[in-house]
């Protein structure tokens, strides 16, 4: 098992291991024609998006992956670089799951966000990451509100 932080070089592999995800998560059927903005815009945020992204690679076949994207933000005293990350897309195949690929990828992750001057990492968790995540320190918080363009 190999662990690697994608370069602009692995952009085959990060898109395929994305759009695999998106059907896995969203139950969508193994034919499902993802659209031609959905597709570009992905491709152009790996190549060109403020993030880093590991793949988790078993005999030469991407089996998990993880991304984290980066924000800034008007520095504030609780985070006075301004540097917010959030984590996402974290992604194991079915048959690879409860071996610590998830968990070693977050690491990776997490490790590189505080290298990078984040001084908040946020997620969006589903109910089977929650016990993942908290274990690696992540906590609910009651304080965030969104707004959506409809």
């Amino acid at each position: 098992m190999e662990f690697k932080i994608a370069t602009k070089e692995d952009i085959n592999l990060m898109m395929s291991s994305r759009l695999e995800m998106l059907k896995v998560v969203n139950d969508l059927p193994a034919d499902y024609q993802y659209t031609d903005e959905l597709i570009k815009e992905s491709r152009d945020y790996f190549l060109n998006g403020d993030q880093t992204t590991v793949l988790a690679i078993d005999k030469g076949e991407v089996i998990g992956c993880a991304s984290m994207s980066y924000m800034r933000i008007m520095p504030t005293f609780s985070h006075p670089t301004g540097r917010r990350a959030h984590l996402m897309n974290v992604y194991t195949r079915n048959e690879y799951r409860r071996q610590g690929i998830a968990r070693r990828m977050c690491e990776m992750l997490i490790e590189d966000a505080w290298s990078r001057g984040a001084t908040e990492i946020s997620l969006d968790a589903t109910t089977m990451g929650r016990p993942l995540y908290e274990s690696l320190g992540f906590k609910a918080t009651a304080e965030g509100m969104v707004m959506t363009k409809e």
